[in-house]
């Protein structure tokens, strides 16, 4: 049985925004246990009452965030235009950060590499080779000098030393956004929490940099757009299939199609998804962790073989200690 909307939103305050956003926290924990509010959500399909999508187009739209009242109140009175946001708006969040998991992976792998994205919203991690890197201290630069975007994290293994060749780069998503568009950047904008200004201020460095040389970006579902897509990959490069954050959008009949599309190409998967999304690799997270939930969390997995916890953001990377990397 899938959990209800109150328990989604309390999930969501508990183990997402707290610590990374107290107005969101305050506000979805105000959501779980309000009727009046849960019963509006409701009316919209499953997959657009996520939390992050419902806060984002409300703040889109000018609601005031200064206390759970204020927003209720807004809410309320607005919902209409709310609701037709949501119906059709994507949670599109494009965070660059992610690519401090992405990259060692990256650089360990034969070269040079032909990069596709699934899910890709902007493009902002097909783009690991432009960004400066700080693992602890330990810093990493693009061939080309120091990127104006200096990712961070913490890591409890040795930081990459070298940059991925990177050739080809390219994306799939339902709906793409060209960060050349003021619409479209204003909207990834507002899907960074309140209070994240070290955030806000990494994405829009990120577009800053995408802008200098935009990637193909094509529309088109995950899995059906996936092989035509990624026959036009240098066949002389290594193919790597990325996704991040965003098969947890799919029901699980879809992620199960997509698995099967990309296993069927001649390429590497490379996964940064909820840690228990798909049942072996949560398995193997277990196994090398010990850890009884794995909720909140992120696991960076390349062709099914799991190999780190990652912070939801790209915060940290914590390599598994009993596999080898």
């Amino acid at each position: 049985m899938s959990e209800s909307t109150s328990e989604w939103y309390s999930r969501f305050a508990r183990l997402e925004a707290h610590g990374q956003s107290p107005i969101y926290e305050a506000l979805a924990s105000g959501v779980a246990a309000d009727e009046t509010m849960l019963a509006i959500i409701d009316e919209l399909p499953r997959l657009r009452r996520q939390p992050n999508l419902v806060l984002a187009c409300s703040r889109l739209l000018g609601a005031p965030v200064d206390s759970y009242e204020l927003w209720r109140a807004w809410m309320l009175e607005h919902w209409p235009e709310v609701r037709a946001e949501a119906s059709i708006r994507l949670t599109q969040t494009n965070e660059a950060r992610r690519c401090t998991a992405l990259l060692p992976v990256l650089a360990s792998l034969d070269g040079p590499i032909a990069l596709l994205e699934v899910g890709a919203s902007a493009g902002l991690c097909l783009f690991p080779d432009r960004y400066s890197y700080d693992y602890d201290g330990v810093a990493l630069d693009p061939v080309e000098g120091p990127s104006r975007v200096v990712l961070e994290a913490s890591t409890n293994g040795p930081a990459p030393t070298r940059m991925p060749e990177i050739v080809w780069r390219a994306g799939i998503d339902l709906h793409p956004l060209d960060v050349s568009d003021p619409s479209d950047a204003r909207w990834l904008e507002t899907l960074i929490w309140p209070e994240q200004n070290e955030r806000l201020a990494r994405l829009r460095g990120a577009m800053e940099v995408m802008r200098a040389d935009p990637p193909l970006l094509v529309q088109g579902d995950a899995t059906s757009a996936l092989a035509s897509l990624a026959a036009q990959a240098p066949a002389d490069a290594t193919l790597v299939v990325i996704s991040s954050g965003v098969l947890v959008y799919l029901v699980r009949a879809e992620r199960e199609a997509f698995a099967s599309a990309v296993r069927s190409l001649d390429a590497r998967w490379l996964s940064l998804e909820a840690a228990g999304l798909f049942p072996a690799i949560a398995a193997q997270v277990t196994r090398a962790t010990g850890l009884e939930s794995l909720d909140g969390r992120f696991a960076l997995a390349l062709d099914d073989r799991a190999l780190a916890l990652v912070g939801a953001h790209g915060q940290f990377v914590e390599w598994l200690p009993t596999l080898p990397r």
